[in-house]
């Protein structure tokens, strides 16, 4: 398995999105921190300063924050002034990273399909990813590569389809939480494309170029046993649907990156730990019940992510007491995929 490494201008360009994406983030925190408006409003013989603005689902939130008084009257005028400012702070950092895309794209940094780049980023966006929501399969691999300062063979990483891991417990592939039902998760993928739709199969939505996103779960431990809440409560959105030794990469660290998307421009990914990721792929490659095409590419994904994390992502050791979730002898038998080797094709 040989991967290729960046050049100094890549790495140079790298480092200079990773900076300037923080940077946007944290501008787009303190612009949130004060969207809206405080307005006068009477009430009583009296007026008020309250508080107007819309929450993620386009809910209109009012609060009062005390009669109007000197302390409220300065409290406004400091709202507005730090309003002001944030607005403006935001919009020269989207400019600066909009060059900043332009440059990468000059430099071929583009790894991340664009469809599946905007589903993170909405996921991103209503506060899920990594906190309820990982992204799982052949995505996760964009991920993995981009700290490593590599590229992995495109014909590996390459995917028509996201899988969303879903997280039962605490709501592409995702894991989502308690408080993202599918019917969200299929609301936030309609932003991305108002062409998506459940598909015949009841964990998949599908848009109309044929774009797929599955919603999947580990497996409970007792499968008989139907547990409560919103899965499958509407039969046009997708249903979470369990999938056997998913609970490894569920109860696995988490592990975030930024990846740089076709169109130049960051995107943030939440995978499981790639140590993990790399056992349970090996361990689907030698499901007798799986078609053997998918085997094989498999246990070649296996193969790529153990020698990125021998050879790049040298902080994740290969550790079984790091591996605990796993089982014994599925971690004795991922041992071989984190031998340290020259894998570089150097530019």
């Amino acid at each position: 398995m040989y991967f290729q490494e960046l050049n100094n201008d890549q790495r140079r360009e790298m480092v200079n999105s990773l900076q300037r994406f923080q940077a946007l983030r944290d501008a787009k925190g303190i612009h949130a921190a004060h969207r809206g408006s405080l307005t006068w409003m009477k009430s009583k013989g009296h007026e008020y300063l309250v508080r107007s603005y819309y929450d993620k689902a386009c809910r209109r939130k009012q609060s009062s924050l005390g009669a109007r008084s000197p302390g409220t009257e300065k409290m406004k005028a400091d709202f507005e002034a730090k309003r002001a400012a944030a607005e403006d702070r935001l919009k020269n950092l989207r400019d600066t990273m909009e060059r900043q895309a332009a440059v990468n794209r000059a430099l071929g940094l583009g790894r991340v399909p664009l469809i599946g780049a905007r589903i993170m980023r909405a996921l991103d966006g209503f506060g899920v990813l990594g906190s309820g929501i990982r992204i799982l399969g052949t995505n996760a691999m964009y991920g993995y590569e981009a700290p490593s300062g590599v590229r992995i063979d495109s014909g590996l990483a390459t995917t028509e389809h996201i899988d969303l891991l879903f997280d039962a417990r605490g709501g592409l592939t995702f894991v989502g939480d308690d408080d993202v039902s599918e019917s969200s998760l299929l609301r936030i993928l309609q932003r991305v494309d108002t062409s998506f739709e459940r598909a015949k199969q009841p964990c998949r939505a599908v848009n109309r170029d044929g774009y797929l996103v599955d919603l999947i779960k580990p497996m409970q431990s007792r499968p008989w046993k139907e547990v409560p809440g919103k899965i499958g409560a509407d039969p046009e959105v997708p249903s979470a649907i369990q999938i056997e030794g998913l609970d490894w990469l569920h109860n696995s660290p988490g592990f975030e990156a930024v990846a740089i998307d076709e169109k130049g421009e960051p995107v943030r990914i939440a995978a499981p730990d790639p140590r993990a990721w790399a056992a349970h792929k090996l361990w689907l490659s030698g499901r007798a019940n799986r078609e053997p095409l998918k085997r094989q590419r498999d246990a070649a994904q296996a193969e790529a992510v153990g020698a990125l994390v021998a050879n790049y992502l040298t902080h994740l050791p290969f550790d079984t007491e790091q591996l605990r979730m796993l089982p014994k002898e599925l971690v004795d038998s991922a041992a071989r995929l984190f031998v340290q080797k020259d894998t570089a094709v150097r530019t």
